[in-house]
């Protein structure tokens, strides 16, 4: 498991008036980020945030056991943990491992929908079904998560036959960065499709978040 914080993340020994509030948000890696700036942004000094890698945004199969471990390693040191991941690949999987746990989860599909927003997404699927998704952690890191796994470094003509019956990247920004923007629209080109910015900030993550942090 890797922790991502300004502030220790899994503390050992506490004890029962330790727990009493905490809540740790069990998240994916390539959320950290944006679950960092609403913690410090809402003062949820309460929340601790442990993150499981990010790779597994590729490796969704990997995803309900690891969540299954760290809940049995640290549910007795806080009073309540919350998994910040949607279905993410794992066909149903995670809901059911959540179920069997006690423990609840972020509505939605992936990261996508709940950044849209579950409702809005679900309604833009209906027509824009040929649209390749990045987040601001995908435009960064978008030659390890989504070049180099496909396989395009080493078999760039491999693109076509990948992406052939896409027609546009839709950039989902959740800060206002023209740096971000300027290497979104390179991936764009870089995959031969049509380009589309949307600003839509944490969308149902923060929402989420606060419902948690009042709990």
């Amino acid at each position: 498991m890797v922790d991502v914080s300004d502030q220790q993340l899994t503390d050992k020994g506490l004890d029962a008036d330790a727990a009493s509030g905490r809540i740790l948000l069990l998240a994916c890696g390539a959320l950290a980020r944006e679950i960092l700036a609403l913690k410090n942004a809402n003062g949820w000094d309460h929340m601790v945030l442990s993150c499981l890698p990010a790779i597994y945004h590729i490796r969704p199969e990997k995803i309900p056991g690891a969540v299954r471990e760290v809940v049995a390693r640290e549910r007795d040191n806080y009073q309540k943990i919350f998994v910040v991941y949607a279905d993410c690949g794992t066909g149903g999987l995670l809901k059911a491992t959540c179920d069997e746990l006690g423990v609840e989860m972020v509505a939605g599909p992936h990261c996508y929908s709940f950044f849209e927003g579950n409702d809005r997404f679900a309604e833009l699927t209906e027509t824009q079904f040929t649209s390749f998704y990045l987040t601001d952690f995908l435009v960064r890191q978008f030659d390890a998560f989504v070049w180099k796994p496909m396989g395009l470094d080493k078999h760039p003509e491999l693109r076509d036959m990948i992406f052939g019956n896409y027609e546009k990247l839709v950039y989902q920004a959740q800060i206002n960065d023209p740096a971000l923007v300027e290497k979104a629209r390179e991936c764009a080109d870089r995959l031969g499709l049509a380009f589309e910015y949307r600003f839509t900030g944490y969308g149902d993550l923060a929402t989420s978040l606060e419902t948690v942090a009042k709990s």
